[in-house]
């Protein structure tokens, strides 16, 4: 069980304040362990270095985590599932930026695939847990709302998330994994502006609750 002191379920993350969130890794199976918002390599050499690094890392594209040094080691041994409720996305539509909430049709948890790594800080000898969300190709939903870079979390299906954590299973096996999710097991509405308000408490019901914007500002 995660410490109810530690952890508290929100409505809204962003990743820059690094929150720590549940996860469930390969490593440590049938338990949640609580890691922080974006990747420090194991091979990191200075907490500076650190500290840059994992502002780069809170996602990794699925189409290079077998290349890219900062997750390839990851992928052969830590691989990790991210439990959400839903996601947001922004829409470029002209010179607005409207807010969307993505969740799933039968309101069922999403496990968002990802790669965790553990680094300790040679002076202190403290231990840095860390995750990174993969993402991939976005499907048609979401082509239209994150109609900027056209990309999507990789969601793991059932049948595919004790897959996803068998270490024994190769890197070329695991990366099929990783695709577009089926267009027909997402749902998404706008929300109003409340996301965006860097004094407001998001943390509350009214930030995912539909909330209706000028048609002409849509772009379908």
């Amino acid at each position: 069980m995660i410490d109810s002191d530690k952890y508290r379920p929100s409505y809204y993350y962003h990743a820059y304040p690094l929150p720590e969130l549940p996860v469930i890794c390969s490593g440590y199976p049938g338990k949640i362990k609580l890691l922080k918002w974006g990747l420090i390599p194991s091979w990191t050499r200075s907490i500076d270095a650190a500290n840059e690094i994992r502002l780069k890392t809170f996602n990794a594209r699925s189409e290079s985590i077998d290349t890219k040094p900062s997750f390839s080691s990851s992928l052969k041994s830590k691989r990790c599932i991210i439990p959400v409720r839903g996601f947001y996305e922004w829409q470029h539509a002209g010179k607005d930026k409207l807010p969307w909430y993505i969740f799933r049709v039968d309101g069922d948890i999403m496990s968002l695939a990802g790669l965790y790594d553990e680094w300790i800080e040679s002076n202190t000898g403290e231990q840095y847990s860390t995750f990174t969300i993969i993402t991939t190709e976005a499907n048609i939903l979401m082509s239209e709302i994150h109609n900027s870079k056209k990309r999507m979390p990789a969601l793991l299906d059932k049948d595919s998330e004790s897959a996803w954590l068998n270490v024994s299973l190769d890197s070329a096996d695991v990366k099929k994994l990783l695709k577009p999710a089926s267009d027909d097991i997402l749902k998404a509405h706008t929300i109003s502006p409340l996301v965006n308000s860097r004094t407001a408490d998001r943390n509350t019901p009214d930030v995912i609750k539909p909330y209706n914007y000028n048609q002409q500002q849509l772009l379908f």
